[in-house]
């Protein structure tokens, strides 16, 4: 459909041509004001508008109150609930995790003024709601009187005012946001709008892996997960219904339904969300820093737990390792060869069929898959496998998979859709709905883990088969949720059997920081590729997700999707980012050990040696980042939402607290680089240089790489050449100052 630039068509999804049976319902003043068991409840009238985009009341058709209600959890969290049909305020939900931090604060309303004050037992304003009439010179009656409105003030933290978008109209008829609203469509009651009002130098962070810019000001999403192809466009692979703002305050939506948010998208006065669902159910948080408000979404939502110790090594992987003898071989020669490593993970070709995932190894390629598991530990290597949630029409589970209803049946046959590159027909989606399917396929997972593999790469999950009846929910709420509960089986019968929580995911919603990793999908080996990456990492970040990490040097080629060449620089460039990030994986559709880029070969060897010097640091930043608010790929505005800077750069990031990376990315071997307010220490020199400032047009080689660290920083690392994490005697650790006597990494430990 071509945008018409108005918001009935364009952001409330009503038919252009007016022709279907809907009609949209505007909230008016309130009617009353109680206090319940500590909540405040706000009747509401909604009326009914005439169906045009010249917005105006329908008064043949009677009003419909419904219930608003607020409730305080701690001190710096304000929640709106209202529902329009069957939805009920629950604080059981998959999405929601609440830590002890999470307390009700009674409420208390008081009448004064023409307004309703919502206050806390200890006199901290909460709310708002104002009464007064508008002050009015009366001297022309060319357009009409504007509808009454529903005009509160949120103050989450007791400072900072959030208050819904209550006047965001031109002439009364044309609306460009509606603070609350519902739509019916056909009599029944489905999507609700909920607006606030934003600032004109606002900008705004988050909503999940979001490969776009900094600031997200001026943009709408659509949040419904689907498989990315790429992280270069609208699509993505991770929509989190949660967003940050530059004042200060953040807003999770709690629902797993199909929606929109327009950041100051449809209208630059307004931040809109619309859900399908016919509810709103939105959670504000204040806070002074973004760590703290992040925090509070991760109060809400749950914490990541951390990741085991071997994790943090290299991963090396390709599309695809086929049988026990190629990997031994690739093994033994990383051993030999001395590129330290820890996992090796196997993609599509274990299985009997390339891609036919039936959860079991080729017994002509894998004869023994237990000892060629055990055999690679013995050598210090962990394996990881691939699979999905999906069955196939031919798989060896198909016929039980029916029968016990652990697919959800389909209603008619769909085609494929997504990186589905084997064209395989996905016969149906595993029903995590249906416990009896999730134990089904704990049960597939278990025989794996019992053999030794320690990781299930969870690909996948991003959509479903939407014609198909689960047992616990429809498909539209099911599709987002589903990444949860798909990562929430594979990382639980992954900690029973091995004792570690960890999982290699590809889709997230909110709630799956919890089990953690996750990586960012299927990128192009280019420079662009790379940038798109990094951009949907620091957003990732700013969403609640404490680690993540991305397909080293890129998942696939151009032209050729599989066998273009992977460019020298863009391999080594790409490894040093990856170095600089949580976890690091090689993987792709071609070729990914170093040896077959001879040049720069001993390059690579040297930055994965660094990688594990600075294990011990990256094991300080995670355990902080299990406890708080905080991530290990931080974009700058995190440390700096003051500086308007900060918050239009996107291809430069903290690691952790105390470093500062500037990534290469072009062929040119240079680049600009910002120093945020402070005194810099280069990494590799020991150079001290000021902050608050641009080193415009810096050369690079291709050996080096921008990275900085803070005046002062304590650097714990480990000193001495290992080959994979299991000979790490952690008593070696050293602690490094960045103070006048460091002059640099490498004249301080031998790597």
């Amino acid at each position: 459909m071509k945008p018409t630039n108005y918001h009935l068509f364009d952001f409330l999804d009503f038919d252009v041509d007016l022709k279907k049976d809907e009609s949209l319902w505007k909230a008016y003043k309130p009617l009353a004001v109680e206090e319940k068991d500590g909540d405040i409840l706000v009747s509401v009238p909604f009326q009914k508008q005439v169906l045009d985009n010249d917005m105006a009341a329908d008064k043949d058709v009677p009003q419909e109150v419904y219930t608003l209600v607020i409730r305080q959890y701690g001190p710096k969290i304000t929640r709106l609930f209202m529902g329009f049909g069957e939805e009920r305020m629950t604080d059981e939900s998959e999405m929601l995790q609440y830590s002890s931090r999470i307390v009700k604060m009674p409420l208390h309303a008081d009448f004064a003024d023409d307004q309703w004050i919502i206050s806390t037992d200890d006199g901290v304003k909460r709310s708002v709601i104002n009464m007064r009439e508008p002050v009015l010179d009366r001297w022309s009656d060319l357009q009409p009187d504007p509808q009454e409105t529903l005009d509160i003030r949120l103050y989450p933290d007791g400072k900072r005012e959030v208050r819904l978008a209550a006047y965001d109209h031109f002439s009364p008829p044309r609306y460009d946001a509606l603070p609350l609203a519902f739509c019916k469509n056909e009599g029944r009651k489905e999507r609700a709008t909920l607006s606030f009002e934003c600032k004109a130098d606002e900008c705004f962070a988050g909503t999940g892996e979001r490969f776009a810019k900094m600031d997200l000001s001026g943009q709408t999403f659509l949040l419904k997960n689907q498989d990315g192809q790429g992280v270069n466009n609208r699509r993505t692979y991770k929509n989190i219904p949660f967003y940050v703002s530059s004042r200060m305050y953040g807003t999770f939506y709690h629902t797993c339904s199909h929606g929109k948010l327009s950041l100051a998208g449809h209208s630059t006065r307004s931040v809109q969300f619309l859900s399908d669902q016919a509810m709103v159910d939105a959670f504000v948080i204040g806070g002074d820093s973004f760590e703290e408000i992040i925090r509070g979404y991760r109060d809400l939502t749950g914490y990541p737990s951390m990741p085991p110790l071997w994790s943090f090594g290299v991963w090396m992987s390709r599309m695809t390792y086929f049988s026990a003898d190629e990997v031994n071989g690739i093994c033994d020669r990383l051993r030999s060869e001395h590129y330290p490593c820890d996992v090796i993970h196997l993609d599509t070709g274990w299985f009997k069929t390339d891609w036919l995932c039936e959860w079991k190894f080729n017994e002509e390629r894998f004869p023994d898959p237990e000892a060629f598991v055990h055999g690679l530990k013995d050598k210090g290597f962990r394996v990881s496998l691939w699979q999905l949630p999906y069955v196939a029409e031919n798989a060896e589970q198909i016929d039980e998979a029916r029968a016990n209803d652990y697919i959800g049946p389909l209603t008619k046959k769909q085609a494929s859709e997504g990186s589905n590159f084997s064209a395989l027909d996905y016969a149906g989606t595993i029903d995590f709905t249906y416990p009896e399917a999730t134990a089904w396929y704990k049960g597939l997972l278990k025989r794996l883990l019992d053999m030794g593999v320690v990781c299930i790469k969870t690909d996948f999950g991003e959509n479903i088969h939407m014609d198909a009846i689960y047992k616990g929910m429809k498909p539209e709420l099911l599709n987002n949720l589903y990444a949860l509960l798909y990562q929430k089986a594979a990382y639980e019968i992954t900690k029973d059997v091995t004792g570690d929580g960890i999982v290699w995911a590809r889709a997230a919603w909110a709630g799956c920081q919890r089990y953690p990793l996750h990586w960012g999908g299927d990128s192009c080996s280019s420079w662009d590729g790379m940038a798109g990456s990094l951009k949907g990492g620091l957003h990732f970040g700013l969403s609640g997700f404490a680690f993540w990490s991305h397909d080293v040097p890129g998942f696939h080629t151009l032209p050729n999707f599989m066998n273009s060449v992977v460019d020298d620089d863009v391999y080594i460039r790409w490894t040093q980012f990856g170095v600089f990030s949580s976890h690091i994986r090689y993987h792709g559709t071609n070729k990914r050990e170093p040896w077959f880029y001879p040049n720069i070969a001993p390059l690579v060897k040297k930055w994965w040696n660094l990688r594990y010097a600075l294990i011990p640091y990256i094991l300080q930043e995670s355990r902080k980042a299990t406890e708080s608010g905080s991530t290990l790929l931080q974009a700058l505005v995190f440390h700096h939402p003051e500086d308007k800077t900060c918050w239009h750069i996107d291809d430069e990031y903290y690691f952790g607290d105390s470093f500062l990376v500037a990534p290469v990315m072009n062929s040119e071997n240079r680049r600009d680089i910002y120093l945020p307010e402070g005194s810099w220490i280069n990494f590799f020199t020991g150079e001290r240089i000021d902050g608050g400032r641009w080193l415009k047009d810096v050369e690079v080689p291709l050996e080096e790489m921008p990275v900085y660290v803070r005046e002062g920083s304590v650097i714990p690392v480990y000193p001495e050449y290992t080959d994979c994490t299991d000979d790490m005697d952690m008593s070696k650790v050293i602690e490094i100052t960045t103070d006048e006597t460091f002059k640099g990494i490498f004249n301080t430990v031998s790597l």
